[in-house]
């Protein structure tokens, strides 16, 4: 598993701007990023991945939202197996 920093991110996303990133986040429909130092965050490439995949084949925000809790979920299950 690859953490992707913001730029490659953005990269990945079409995303310009970290603040898109970061609305994206507060409206549910992009992961948190992961702790990787005190002060930096990073984001699972398969999450990033998932998320794109639901964008090109047209689904909805509601459906992205479903998509992001359950990977959001299943970080916490891979947590405490």
């Amino acid at each position: 598993m690859t953490i992707l920093r913001m730029p490659a991110v953005k990269a990945e996303t079409g995303h310009r701007s970290h603040a898109s990133i970061y609305n994206a986040i507060k409206v549910g429909l992009f992961t948190t990023g992961v702790a990787i130092g005190q002060r930096s965050r990073g984001w699972p490439s398969e999450e990033v991945q998932a998320i794109n995949a639901a964008r090109i084949a047209g689904q909805t925000d509601e459906q992205i939202r479903k998509l992001v809790n359950r990977l959001h979920a299943k970080r916490t299950d891979a947590a405490t197996a």
